[in-house]
Protein backbone atom coordinates (compact mmCIF):
# COMPACT_ATOMS: atom_id res chain seq x y z
CA UNK A 1 0.00 0.00 0.00
CA UNK A 2 0.97 3.61 -0.59
CA UNK A 3 0.83 6.11 2.28
CA UNK A 4 -0.23 9.76 2.15
CA UNK A 5 0.78 12.50 4.55
CA UNK A 6 0.11 16.23 4.45
CA UNK A 7 1.23 19.52 5.94
CA UNK A 8 -0.67 22.83 5.99
CA UNK A 9 1.47 25.95 6.05
CA UNK A 10 0.05 29.44 6.57
CA UNK A 11 2.05 31.67 4.23
CA UNK A 12 0.52 34.83 5.70
CA UNK A 13 1.95 34.14 9.15
CA UNK A 14 4.93 32.05 8.10
CA UNK A 15 3.83 29.28 10.46
CA UNK A 16 1.94 26.01 10.47
CA UNK A 17 -1.80 25.61 9.94
CA UNK A 18 -3.05 23.62 12.94
CA UNK A 19 -6.61 22.33 13.37
CA UNK A 20 -7.48 21.85 9.69
CA UNK A 21 -9.74 18.86 9.06
CA UNK A 22 -8.51 16.71 6.17
CA UNK A 23 -10.32 13.83 4.45
CA UNK A 24 -9.30 11.49 1.66
CA UNK A 25 -11.71 9.95 -0.82
CA UNK A 26 -10.77 7.06 -3.04
CA UNK A 27 -11.36 6.53 -6.77
CA UNK A 28 -14.97 5.51 -6.14
CA UNK A 29 -15.70 8.72 -4.20
CA UNK A 30 -15.97 6.98 -0.82
CA UNK A 31 -14.20 8.61 2.13
CA UNK A 32 -11.39 6.31 3.24
CA UNK A 33 -9.50 8.39 5.82
CA UNK A 34 -9.60 11.57 7.85
CA UNK A 35 -7.47 13.55 10.25
CA UNK A 36 -6.83 16.97 11.75
CA UNK A 37 -3.56 18.83 11.39
CA UNK A 38 -1.55 18.92 14.60
CA UNK A 39 0.19 21.93 16.19
CA UNK A 40 2.88 21.70 13.48
CA UNK A 41 0.20 21.66 10.74
CA UNK A 42 0.83 17.99 9.91
CA UNK A 43 -1.08 14.78 9.50
CA UNK A 44 1.80 12.33 9.40
CA UNK A 45 -0.09 9.14 8.54
CA UNK A 46 -3.22 10.36 6.78
CA UNK A 47 -4.07 7.30 4.69
CA UNK A 48 -2.96 4.02 3.19
CA UNK A 49 -4.28 3.81 -0.36
CA UNK A 50 -4.13 1.79 -3.54
CA UNK A 51 -3.68 3.19 -7.02
CA UNK A 52 -5.93 5.63 -8.86
CA UNK A 53 -7.13 9.18 -8.42
CA UNK A 54 -7.71 10.17 -4.80
CA UNK A 55 -9.01 13.50 -3.52
CA UNK A 56 -7.64 15.23 -0.45
CA UNK A 57 -10.17 17.68 1.01
CA UNK A 58 -8.93 20.43 3.34
CA UNK A 59 -11.65 22.22 5.39
CA UNK A 60 -9.88 25.59 5.25
CA UNK A 61 -12.99 27.57 6.21
CA UNK A 62 -12.74 26.10 9.71
CA UNK A 63 -9.20 27.52 9.81
CA UNK A 64 -10.61 30.97 9.05
CA UNK A 65 -10.07 31.23 5.30
CA UNK A 66 -13.27 32.87 4.04
CA UNK A 67 -12.27 33.20 0.37
CA UNK A 68 -11.35 29.51 0.03
CA UNK A 69 -13.53 27.65 2.56
CA UNK A 70 -12.35 24.33 1.15
CA UNK A 71 -9.51 23.10 -1.01
CA UNK A 72 -9.70 19.80 -2.87
CA UNK A 73 -6.53 18.36 -4.38
CA UNK A 74 -6.84 15.45 -6.80
CA UNK A 75 -3.79 13.20 -6.79
CA UNK A 76 -3.07 10.32 -9.17
CA UNK A 77 -1.52 7.60 -7.02
CA UNK A 78 0.91 5.09 -8.50
CA UNK A 79 0.61 1.95 -6.34
CA UNK A 80 4.31 1.20 -6.96
CA UNK A 81 5.27 4.41 -5.10
CA UNK A 82 5.76 4.02 -1.34
CA UNK A 83 4.71 7.47 -0.14
CA UNK A 84 3.17 10.77 -1.21
CA UNK A 85 3.55 13.91 0.90
CA UNK A 86 1.10 16.58 -0.29
CA UNK A 87 1.55 19.94 1.48
CA UNK A 88 -0.92 22.81 1.18
CA UNK A 89 0.42 26.37 1.36
CA UNK A 90 -2.47 28.62 2.34
CA UNK A 91 -2.93 32.39 2.51
CA UNK A 92 -6.05 34.57 2.77
CA UNK A 93 -5.96 35.18 -1.00
CA UNK A 94 -4.58 32.01 -2.52
CA UNK A 95 -3.20 28.54 -2.10
CA UNK A 96 -0.79 26.16 -3.77
CA UNK A 97 0.27 22.58 -3.37
CA UNK A 98 3.13 20.39 -4.46
CA UNK A 99 4.56 16.93 -3.94
CA UNK A 100 7.01 17.00 -1.07
CA UNK A 101 9.15 14.32 0.56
Amino acid sequence: MTTISTHVLDTATGGPGPGVAVTVTGPTGVEIADGITDADGRVVQLAEVGGGVHRIHFATGDYGNTLYPEVVVAVSIDPETDHYHIPLLLSPFGYTTYRGH
